[in-house]
Order: structure tokens, then C-alpha cells, then sequence
């Protein structure tokens, strides 16, 4: 049987998610919408779209949505040649592709950022392949991206361990029935992803890899 180690990236790989916030909190800014920081933070890792439904909710001027969008990627793409890399990520990626796990990359991010944390990444040489919000209808925490992601490289949920930094990341597993693993890297308290779905909570990357042996990964598909 085929085994997939799902990733989501900012937050879980990349050391991204904060300057997600600082970049979404100025486009909104500019946009006349005053959000905090906190409530961003709580909402990366949905496709921006729906991260802007969660902030100014359904009834917002959606016609807007296009420009906000556009002033973060700008914004965001200001960071692109020196995105910081999580301690060991690429390590992690690598020890788990040497084992016979397919790693797959499933991210809300578009096409042009993964680009880029790719390259901060430093693992393409482990990484089989990758899914992101471009590639599905529904993003994140609907199952789709990881189903798909599932398919890329044919592999069924019950060989699936998929690894992130936020709810929507632990929602998403949990719906397409995979285990879920969840990194506290990203700044979401350790009982959130509990809640959401995590069948265990590490520090960051480095955690992991140290404990992979009696992680789940240890036991998925065994």
C-alpha cells in the first residue's frame, strides 16, 4: 500500500505565517478595514477568499475581494527571495522519503508562492508532489485539497498522515480521513488542534523528526 505524508507549508515548513498577518492586516488596512492581527493570525490557512469571508463576513462588498487579494500577494511577495525555512524541515521531508513515503505538499497557497517556499524549503528531491488552493473548488477546511492530494499519488486516507499548523489544516484531514498530526510552529494553541482533529501535537519539524519513530507515522499503514 501506498503511504502519503500530506504538509501543509506556511506554518508547518515555513516560518510564514506571521508575516501572512502583517501583509493581509495592511491590504485590509488599505482597504479601510480594521482587523486585528489576532483575528488574521486565527484565519491563515483558509484560501483568501474565504479568509476574507471569516474577517468581514458574507455580507462584505465582495467586488472588493479582488484588490485586497492583490495588495497581500504584492505585499507578500516582497518576502519571496528570503522566506524563512522551519528548523529542519527539509530534514523531516527527506527522512520520511527515505523510509517509502510519498510526500505530498497541500497548501492554500497559490501557484506563484509555493514556488517560492519550495526553493525555501530546499527538499524538492523528497517531494513526489504538490496540491494547492489553484487545483480544487473548495479549499481548506472542506476535504478536498487533501482527497486530491491523495489522488496525485494514489494513495487511500487510511495510509495518509497529514501534517499542518492550523484547524483548518486538522478539519481538512480529519473530514478526508486521514491521521492528523499538528505543529504548534504556527502559533495555534496545542487544544485547538486537539479539538480540530490531531491525533498528536509536536513543537515544530525538528520535534517531529526527533520523535517519528512513536509518531503516527509509525503506526499509519503499518
Amino acid at each position: 500500500m501506498d503511504r502519503a505524508a500530506l504538509f501543509d507549508v506556511d506554518g508547518t515548513l515555513a516560518d510564514t505565517n506571521h508575516l501572512h498577518v502583517t501583509c493581509w492586516w495592511e491590504a485590509l488596512r488599505q482597504a479601510g478595514h480594521d482587523v486585528a492581527m489576532h483575528d488574521i493570525h486565527r484565519a491563515i490557512g483558509l484560501p483568501g477568499e474565504d479568509l476574507l469571508a471569516h474577517l468581514l463576513g458574507e455580507d462584505r462588498d465582495v467586488s472588493a475581494d479582488e484588490t485586497v487579494s492583490a495588495a497581500h500577494d504584492t505585499l507578500y511577495g516582497t518576502y519571496f527571495d528570503r522566506l524563512p525555512r522551519l528548523d529542519s524541515a527539509d530534514e523531516l521531508l527527506r527522512a520520511l522519503d527515505g523510509r517509502g513515503w510519498r510526500v505530498v505538499l497541500v497548501t492554500s497557497a497559490k501557484d506563484s508562492e509555493l514556488e517560492a517556499l519550495r526553493r525555501a524549503i530546499g527538499a524538492d528531491d523528497a517531494i513526489a508532489a504538490t496540491a494547492t488552493s489553484d487545483d480544487v473548488s473548495e479549499g481548506k477546511p472542506a476535504p478536498d485539497p487533501v482527497r486530491h492530494a491523495l489522488r496525485l499519488v494514489d494513495a487511500p486516507a487510511r495510509g495518509a498522515v497529514l501534517v499542518g499548523d492550523t484547524v483548518w489544516d486538522m478539519k481538512a484531514g480529519t473530514r478526508a480521513g486521514v491521521s492528523c498530526v499538528g505543529l504548534l510552529c504556527g502559533g495555534i494553541p496545542r487544544h485547538d488542534l486537539e479539538e480540530a482533529g490531531a491525533r498528536a501535537v509536536y513543537r515544530h519539524p525538528a520535534d517531529l523528526l526527533a520523535h517519528l519513530g512513536s509518531s503516527p507515522f509509525a503506526h499509519v499503514g503499518a
